[in-house]
């Protein structure tokens, strides 16, 4: 029987997929006929599942229901120019002008093949060509033929070509038009585009930050998969500390080991993988402050305040910026007057290795 939990990051696992309210609530939103959001902002720590609740999302606009709708899904890659791709992609679906005018954004059998993108031809040499004028006038149609655009772009960050379109995206919301975006990314590369002068708009837009996965959810879904008595399966979710990637981690271990080896054989290999493949990096993208703060808590399960400070000393004054700061970015988890780290074994991975 074929595996059906996935350690591959980004890939949707579709035997193994376990269900989030932040979906609901932006099909909820977006399905009104004047949402009040017309942008998500999607943040968490790296294998929190940021991306499978955007291919989620594209997943239940590409439905025939709501093709139906109206609704064209766009995935955009954030790496390449994406005021291009979109205006491929509007040509693709019938929005270009027709080969008659004097300016004509052609796209060719080859040029989809290959995935160059999109080719501006002109019959008559035209300096004053504009990719965002023409996209606008793509977006009138689109509008009038009673269509919505969703986006999708995944892994954000500060590039020209973000900038580029963000800033482009800002003047479609001011006229009206129906597009609408979601976007993935960690805590601080959101806050690097976000303080780019004139995208107020791309600052105030509602954030939507990762949760961890509910245990029951995680329990029932190891007892029907694996399938092991429900004892076994609710310690395996609590192991996982509802953290997306540890959930996928540990059920591919069991799956593959479960006829020879405990679950107390598992651990050291899952810890493994963990390590190397997720706090690796996580760690490799911190601060020095947000480093040092972190140690601090390796030596019981949950702190107060009073607790930390001491052990901060002299940084002791910045308490108040890293706690913020981890929170937002997924690490540090908070209950009442307690703080905890988030991740499963990561205080184990700072002091074996950092």
């Amino acid at each position: 029987m074929q595996n059906p939990f996935t350690t591959t990051f980004s890939k949707n696992p579709d035997y193994s997929y376990i269900f989030t309210e932040q979906i609901s609530e932006i099909l909820e939103n977006f399905s009104y006929e004047n949402p009040s959001e017309s942008v998500y902002k999607i943040t968490g720590a790296r294998g929190s599942g940021k991306t499978v609740i955007l291919a989620k999302l594209e997943e239940e606009f590409r439905s025939e229901e709501n093709k139906s709708n109206g609704w064209l899904v766009f995935d955009l890659n954030p790496n390449r120019d994406m005021l291009t791709q979109f205006a491929a992609m509007l040509v693709k679906e019938g929005f270009g002008k027709s080969a008659s005018k004097s300016k004509t954004l052609n796209l060719s059998a080859n040029i989809l093949g290959n995935g160059a993108g999109i080719a501006v031809s002109s019959e008559k040499e035209n300096r004053f060509f504009d990719i965002g004028t023409e996209i606008e006038t793509m977006l009138q149609k689109v509008q009038k033929k009673g269509k919505k655009i969703f986006i999708g772009i995944d892994e954000v960050s500060k590039t020209a070509e973000m900038i580029d379109f963000t800033s482009e995206y800002g003047r479609w919301l001011r006229a009206n038009y129906p597009v609408y975006l979601v976007c993935t990314g960690l805590y601080e590369n959101m806050m690097e585009v976000s303080n780019v002068k004139n995208l107020t708009f791309f600052r105030r837009a509602s954030t939507v930050k990762t949760e961890p996965l509910n245990m029951v959810r995680m329990a029932e879904m190891y007892r029907r998969l694996l399938p092991i008595e429900i004892d076994e399966a609710r310690k395996m979710a609590k192991i996982t500390k509802g953290y997306a990637y540890s959930f996928q981690v540990l059920g591919f271990l069991y799956f593959k080991k479960r006829q020879s080896e405990t679950l107390e054989d598992i651990i050291p290999p899952f810890k493994a993988e963990l390590f190397a493949y997720s706090y690796e990096k996580i760690w490799e993208e911190l601060t020095e402050g947000d480093r040092f703060f972190l140690k601090c808590l390796t030596q019981k399960d949950e702190y107060k305040r009073e607790d930390i400070l001491p052990l901060l000393g002299e940084k002791s004054g910045n308490y108040s910026v890293y706690r913020d700061r981890l929170l937002k970015r997924g690490l540090l988890e908070s209950r009442r007057a307690f703080v905890s780290l988030s991740l499963p074994f990561f205080a184990d991975y700072m002091k074996e290795y950092c």
